[in-house]
């Protein structure tokens, strides 16, 4: 490890540095993914880590890259492990069809990263997609019957439902501002990654479950709760502001017959078909758009807005100078190049600011096969659910269609033609 001091116009090598200033520190970048707290290797027994910063916006805008030349991939990966740590906002990952996958916050950002990662990191030639949203996937609706999966070995059974958080309560988890009144015994955990928007609850009876049986299993639970969580049926994208209960659970004596390896996926699939039973839809994230222009050019805004299925919430005067400012909601999938068509429209008279404000349900039913998809052309708003969903899933190299054969056992299967169940998933 090396000391620079970052005060002067050159790097200056330190021994020691006192406390009170700013320091460059060479040698520790590779074991650092976002941020880190540094300690003596004796004596740190009482260090405790600097909480991750919080940001009040999110990643919701989506690019694939790949490099021109296939043969420099290692340089690109090497480039998106540096330009990940510059950039706090920043999100890589790669999806199971193979491609790298950059989230940011808008399309400036996106642009400086692919700028930074061009010249600075990587220095290579590489291709970039068309740009994408990332979507959530929720429910509208309590589960229309009790869903069930046993395990592998037919030693476990589990029993859920999935419903719709309470209005609001997904913010305030997310923004740390929730607070469990519920005994804890019933709230198992959030998810994904124990800080989520969703809720996974034990609802169970003790005279009808062993409870202690139930406790002895209730970690794989959680990893198959958040593993569900985290990738949701419909597209592979985020749950979100969906509470499941555990109603019932049938669990092995022997230790050997629940391991996690018969849990995990079990409650995993529950979860699924729990979610698919309570009415499942697309959210989509939507932009908080600030406008500012002169008073003649007011209509020109509310036709860029209409175009985009943005709606305005206010405009009104500036104090003291002739522009209006105009503010407005508008889905991020629709706000591409919308700064551009804004100034085109208004003689660049207009200026614009975006941040991400909230999701919001896509119209239409995602799972309606009634539905037909015509390329090239612009579907009608019943229609978008459906769309998205469909495209989302072609590009990560899915089926068109949600196979309810994954999600269900056979048994479920079975009891949803008893209980003469309409629904509209493939087999």
């Amino acid at each position: 490890m090396v000391l620079h001091d970052s005060v002067y116009r050159y790097n200056i090598e330190l021994n020691r540095v006192p406390a009170g200033n700013w320091v460059l520190i060479e040698g520790i970048d590779e074991p650092i993914v976002k941020t880190s707290t540094i300690t003596q290797v004796q004596g740190n027994d009482e260090a405790y880590i600097f909480k991750p910063l919080k940001f009040n916006t999110c990643s919701a805008i989506k690019i694939a890259v790949e490099p021109h030349n296939p043969s420099e991939l290692p340089k690109m990966l090497d480039g998106l492990r540096k330009v990940n740590k510059s950039y706090p906002l920043l999100t890589t990952k790669v999806e199971e069809s193979g491609e790298h996958v950059i989230l940011g916050t808008g399309e400036l950002y996106l642009d400086c990263v692919l700028h930074d990662l061009r010249k600075m990191y990587s220095e290579i030639d590489i291709k970039v997609a068309d740009p994408v949203v990332a979507f959530c996937e929720t429910v509208v609706e309590t589960s229309s019957l009790k869903c069930f999966a046993e395990t592998p070995n037919k030693k476990n059974k589990i029993t859920m439902i999935a419903e719709p958080l309470e209005k609001g309560l997904a913010e305030d988890i997310e923004n740390e501002k929730v607070l469990i009144t519920w005994n804890n015994s019933l709230h198992l955990a959030f998810g994904p990654d124990n800080s989520g928007p969703n809720i996974l609850v034990d609802d169970t009876l003790p005279s009808e479950v062993d409870k202690s049986l139930l406790n002895t299993v209730k970690d794989s639970i959680i990893q198959g709760f958040q593993w569900a969580t985290r990738e949701g049926p419909l597209c592979d994208e985020p749950i979100r502001n969906v509470k499941f209960k555990i109603l019932d659970a049938v669990i092995a004596g022997e230790p050997i017959h629940r391991g996690g390896g018969q849990i995990i996926p079990t409650a995993r699939r529950v979860a699924y078909s729990a979610f698919l039973m309570a009415t499942p839809r697309l959210m989509e994230p939507y932009f908080f758009v600030e406008v500012q222009a002169p008073a003649d050019c007011v209509s020109s805004v509310y036709t860029v807005l209409a175009r985009r299925r943005g709606h305005v919430t206010q405009d009104a005067p500036v104090p003291g100078s002739p522009l209006y400012t105009v503010k407005a909601f508008i889905p991020a999938i629709d706000s591409f190049g919308f700064e551009t068509d804004l100034r085109t429209h208004t003689q660049g008279q207009a200026f614009c600011l975006s941040v991400f404000h909230h999701w919001q349900i896509v119209p239409g039913d995602p799972l309606d096969k009634s539905i037909t998809i015509r390329p090239l052309e612009p579907q009608p708003a019943t229609h978008l659910a459906r769309e998205f969903m469909i495209k989302t899933r072609r590009r990560k190299g899915l089926s068109e269609d949600v196979s309810i054969n994954k999600f269900f056992d056979d048994p479920m299967l079975l009891e949803l033609a008893r209980q003469d169940v309409m629904f509209n998933y493939p087999m």
